[in-house]
């Protein structure tokens, strides 16, 4: 079931790079910025990743982790993180277990066709694992930015 705004987000494990499972209530007591997107080394996609990179210590300040998920395999991520330098975890969701819970995969049009893809979203996840803010349908600029604006919000509470 999909969680709503202020309910305990489901507990969920997955693989992720660094040879490492991503579980999430390993992740309590501290603000966790879950960004969903659609596949590695795309334009947007990159531009996306970077954006959470070059604010990444300001995040860290926030108390707050960054995790990104997409069904890109575990190869892919660890090339894509070197590539760009990314100092976060990212988490291969092949099975599409996490983005079902999200309810992030959705139908959408490329080049005139129909196909299944993830939707560009972010949660914010609270100390306590209560989702607290999410964004659907992310337009890349000035994204990252309200973010962390919304994750310094929560930690200053």
């Amino acid at each position: 079931m999909t969680p709503s705004i202020d309910q305990t987000v489901p507990d969920f494990s997955a693989p992720a790079t660094g040879d490492s499972t991503f579980t999430l209530s390993a992740h309590r007591g501290k603000t966790l910025v879950l960004y969903f997107y659609p596949k590695d080394n795309t334009p947007g996609c990159t531009a996306q990743s970077i954006g959470f990179r070059d604010h990444y210590e300001s995040f860290r300040e926030a108390n707050a982790e960054i995790v990104g998920v997409s069904r890109d395999s575990l190869r892919s991520h660890d090339g894509f993180r070197a590539k760009f330098e990314l100092p976060f975890p990212l988490i291969s969701d092949a099975d599409e277990a996490v983005c079902t819970l999200f309810n992030v995969i959705k139908n959408k049009k490329m080049y005139g066709k129909s196909v299944r893809g993830i939707e560009r979203s972010t949660f914010l996840i609270d100390p306590a694992g209560k989702l607290v803010k999410e964004w659907r349908g992310v337009s890349v600029p000035g994204h990252v930015e309200e973010v962390l604006k919304a994750a310094r919000a929560l930690d200053s509470r």
